[in-house]
């Protein structure tokens, strides 16, 4: 089986915040620090499998501190485990206070990401083989959050049983 090292997924953005980015708090919009997460997350998966690639969760995203006007945001994302045809893809999200040079980790997050081949289905994927520390450190968690991914799926598809699509007035 083809394997590839989590560096080879690697990706990185950086961006300046502007007052449009801003919540009434003055801190970043967390609707934008998903969709830029969710963005960067694909180029790693993408990288990994060369194949269009779909999102199939947004496992977590947690703030851990405000993202302030004076602030630039570095996302770095790859590839930390992989399944048959999945990836799961962790995005660490450092703020930089442009004016002292201090560094934060502001957030982290795991999405989940399927390969698809020529035909939309879903296709086998490299395996993913760490080798930093903390590459081997997500590398070896992977499992636990595999199976909470698998059980928070199971619970949301019972309770989307109870839904309805009629419209709300009928």
């Amino acid at each position: 089986m083809k394997t590839k090292y989590c560096r080879e997924s690697k990706s990185v953005h950086t961006s300046r915040v502007f007052p449009n980015d801003f919540n009434d708090h003055n801190t970043l919009f967390g609707g934008k620090l998903m969709s830029d997460v969710d963005m960067i997350a694909s180029i790693a998966a993408t990288r990994h499998s060369r194949a269009e690639c779909v999102t199939a969760s947004t496992d977590s995203v947690d703030f851990l501190h405000p993202i302030n006007p004076a602030d630039s945001v570095c996302y770095e994302a790859f590839v930390t485990h992989t399944g048959t045809s999945s990836m799961e893809v962790f995005v660490k999200i450092i703020k930089e206070n442009l004016m002292t040079g201090e560094r934060i980790l502001a957030a982290t997050a795991f999405l989940t990401f399927v390969a698809l081949d020529e035909n939309k289905k879903p296709m086998v994927v490299p395996q993913v083989v760490p080798e930093t520390r903390e590459e081997k450190k997500l590398f070896e968690t992977a499992d636990e959050r595999a199976k909470r991914r698998k059980e928070r799926r199971e619970l949301s598809k019972t309770i989307a049983n109870f839904f309805t699509t009629k419209k709300p007035w009928e």
